[in-house]
């Protein structure tokens, strides 16, 4: 019962769009695929790509911000008052209360220059305070460790990290060296700078949404900045660039800077690197969508042009199987179409006439059965009477007349039984009948009749019609010979040849012949394939014409060559299988 179900299903038509979609399925996923893939591969590389910038960009801030605050240190160490009071100091000189004060005057202007700048210390080069004045010793405050590497940097401002008394605050060292003592080591500047100073929340920060992470690292891998709640230090040592965290991939780029030493690490989530590939995959799911529905209107009405001409042929084919048969309007469609159509219609109109053949076969039977039936009046009664007649001339030693009338009885018994099975004679049974006809004519004629037969042996067996040759033989004696005044002659042969499927039949004589407007009346009455009633020798070729055609197919023919004064020569040709057969040649040889 499904497969019955699905068996409706199973048209041209559906096959047609089944492919069409199939196919159109196929490509607007592959695009759909790649398209997105591409799309979103240069989504990423571009964010990369933008956030590399940012780094750099980031970078170049920090060494900004850390030059000014090297230039503003830079310009306090080479103050020339700072430079003159480390000097004194450097000779034994212990500055007073005022010039301490002076020199705290002259600090905090420079600090009036940058909010980085918290404030400013000054010691001297046995790490004793100057200012401000509350006597901590500089080994206490910073470490021997970085006292060291000031004084090694030699004038460079060297970064501690962050203040051990205030976490909020950064401390960076500078050596004060004197420059009217050969460059000599007067005394060091320790500079508290402001936690905030080093802020990028502006970078990855959007009004209530967080876009990424940020993490500053000194040279001593010391945080300087981050806004990352966790551990950084996996992150910021990692060599990866896409790092996956609490089932999140991240993008992480990093920026070492030359100048400072430090390190910033940006860390984004790669989801808001790819927001626009959200709106992409909607875009090309809503596009394939929309192009899949105009590629299913266009295939539903592409598949039902081509199939509605077939589905008409079709109807009208399905009609046939009521007997009725009707030719198929033109129409108007491909040229597979078209030709389809008109081979349909010459088959409609070959049927018709093999039908009207067969109808035309059924009555020349019919009418033949009826002659034959109303020439057989009691024709049991004929034949006594004959067989009573020869009995009657052999017992009064009439060989002659004895014989004719034999020959008469078995003509009759040939002509006038009407049994279907005899319908069908071989070649000999043929030629029998036409000798018997001919000793007929003989015993009229006299002298003036010559006959004669050939018939190669093997061929003797060859079925044909009954009745086939025999009005041939008769029309050459009676409008042939008959109509000649002198001796005539006529013959009749068999031929065949190795290199043909066919026989050939002639039947020749050498009477009166016919003139070209006979012949033409003739050749008239052989191309109207009907019989004739037409009087004279025309009737005869005629109907047997017909009979050949029906018989063995429309293609066969009798051709007559005939010249007047001269004779006739008629000749058809017949299967050697004794069956019907289409192949024939309008071409003889008499």
């Amino acid at each position: 019962m499904k497969k019955k179900r699905l068996y409706k299903f199973n048209t041209l038509r559906n096959q047609i769009l089944f492919v069409f979609l199939s196919v159109m399925i196929v490509v607007l996923c592959f695009v759909g695929i790649m398209t997105f893939h591409l799309v979103s591969t240069l989504l990423k590389n571009n964010a990369e790509k933008q956030i590399e910038q940012t780094a750099m960009h980031a970078n170049g801030r920090l060494e900004a911000l850390y030059q000014q605050i090297d230039a503003l240190t830079n310009q306090v160490a080479t103050n020339m008052y700072v430079q003159q009071l480390l000097l004194k100091i450097a000779n034994g000189y212990s500055p007073g209360f005022r010039e301490k004060q002076e020199l705290m005057h002259i600090v905090n202007s420079f600090q009036a220059y940058s909010d980085a700048i918290h404030s400013f210390e000054l010691y001297t080069n046995n790490y004793k305070k100057i200012f401000p004045l509350d006597g901590e010793d500089l080994g206490n405050r910073v470490g021997i460790k970085w006292i060291k590497q000031a004084s090694e940097a030699k004038g460079k401002m060297v970064w501690v990290g962050r203040d051990p008394k205030a976490p909020g605050y950064f401390l960076a060292l500078r050596q004060i060296r004197l420059m009217e003592r050969w460059f000599s080591s007067g005394g060091y500047l320790l500079v508290r700078i402001n936690q905030d100073y080093f802020q990028f929340n502006d970078y990855f920060y959007s009004p209530g949404e967080k876009k990424g992470y940020i993490i500053l690292t000194d040279s001593n891998s010391n945080v300087l900045f981050s806004n990352y709640h966790g551990k950084f230090r996996q992150l910021v040592n990692t060599k990866q660039a896409m790092i996956r965290k609490e089932g999140q991939e991240y993008l992480v780029v990093k920026q070492l800077s030359e100048l400072t030493g430090w390190t910033l690490v940006i860390i984004t989530p790669v989801k808001f690197l790819t927001e626009g590939v959200s709106i992409l995959k909607n875009a090309i799911i809503l596009s394939g969508t929309i192009g899949f529905c105009i590629f299913l209107t266009f295939s539903f009405s592409l598949s039902t042009m081509i199939t509605q001409p077939i589905l008409r042929l079709t109807r009208i084919m399905q009609r046939g199987r009521n007997g009725e048969l009707r030719t198929s309007p033109p129409i108007s469609s491909t040229v597979e179409i078209n030709e389809l159509n008109e081979t349909y219609n010459a088959l409609v109109e070959n049927i018709k006439h093999l039908i009207q053949v067969v109808y035309e076969k059924e009555l020349v039977r019919s009418r033949a059965e009826l002659k034959a039936l109303q020439a057989q009046i009691n024709p049991h009664f004929l034949f006594n009477t004959l067989d009573a007649l020869y009995w009657s001339l052999v017992e009064k030693d009439e060989e002659e007349l004895s014989q004719f009338v034999l020959n008469m009885s078995q003509l009759f018994r040939y002509i006038i039984s009407s049994s279907k099975n005899d319908e069908w004679v071989t070649l000999r049974e043929e030629i029998e009948h036409i000798r018997r006809y001919m000793e007929i004519m003989k015993l009229r004629w006299g002298d003036r009749l010559i006959w004669d037969i050939v018939v190669p042996a093997r061929c003797l067996d060859v079925r044909i019609p009954k009745l086939l040759i025999q009005p041939l033989v008769e029309n050459a004696v009676l409008h042939g010979v008959g109509n000649k005044m002198e001796q005539g002659f006529v013959l009749v042969t068999v031929e065949e040849s190795d290199h043909s499927p066919d026989l050939m039949i002639k039947v020749i004589d050498d009477g009166v012949g016919m003139d070209e407007k006979t012949l033409q009346k003739i050749e008239q009455l052989l191309n109207k394939k009907e019989f004739s009633t037409f009087k004279g020798s025309g009737m005869a070729i005629a109907n047997v014409n017909r009979r050949l055609q029906l018989y063995y197919g429309e293609d066969r023919k009798v051709a007559i060559k005939s010249e007047l004064g001269k004779g006739t020569c008629i000749s058809l040709k017949i299967p050697k299988s004794g069956g019907f057969d289409d192949s024939f040649s309008d071409d003889f040889d008499c």
